[in-house]
């Protein structure tokens, strides 16, 4: 047994150990560092690597990744490595409307302000996982119920979009109380913007992500 652990590839046996795996290939450094944070704020499960072309892709294995967020360039350059695997592929565009080339694959607009990628990436992950019945499980930090019932009713008003006093005025209690609650909220999930407690909120399942 020890003969043929030790006969295993350096990079199976660590995908074997580690956990799943995104790649994001585009050259645009700024873009992906953006991008790589949402993900992996998005599903924390994963680990995302990035690259800034194929071959850097290729010499860590391609095959070693659950899903590439690829800029729409390479796809088009390397149409036939990714038709292979359409439905791992997440072509990178700067349009919202794709080209026909492109009809068959999902695409991602990231050229759009923070909290409208942030929806975008949900609602892809939320489609390719059933609605979000299929997500990869969380780590158990994360599963641990933090906040009290009345901090996530604050919460769902929060990514929902409403300010402080519609949110005082919906729950019956006072501005003060829903600073208080806002605060808190922050404080216990670590989170200070608004697009961290939109993932949060969505992948615990707080918020239905179409009433963002």
């Amino acid at each position: 047994m020890e003969e043929n652990k030790s006969m295993m590839p350096e990079h199976s046996h660590k995908m074997a150990m580690g956990r799943p795996k995104i790649a994001i290939v585009d050259p645009n450094t700024l873009a992906t560092m953006g991008l790589k944070q949402i993900l992996q704020n998005v599903i924390p499960i994963m680990s995302v690597d990035v690259f800034g072309s194929m071959d850097d892709l290729a010499d860590a294995g391609a095959d070693n990744y659950f899903h590439y967020f690829v800029a729409i360039s390479l796809v088009l350059e390397h149409r036939a490595f990714f038709c292979e695997r359409k439905n791992k592929t997440i072509v990178l565009t700067t349009s919202t409307e794709p080209t026909g080339q492109l009809a068959d694959f999902y695409c991602l607009c990231i050229n759009l302000p923070e909290p409208e990628l942030v929806k975008s990436i949900l609602m892809l992950v939320q489609h390719a996982h059933g609605g979000g019945k299929n997500h990869p499980p969380l780590p158990q930090a994360l599963r641990t119920k933090i906040l009290s019932d009345r901090e996530i009713e604050v919460l769902a008003f929060i990514v929902q979009g409403y300010i402080n006093k519609e949110i005082a005025d919906k729950l019956n209690i006072s501005l003060t109380t829903v600073i208080t609650h806002r605060k808190n909220i922050m404080d216990k999930l670590g989170m200070k913007s608004v697009s961290a407690l939109t993932i949060y909120a969505v992948m615990q399942g707080y918020v239905d992500i179409h009433s963002i």
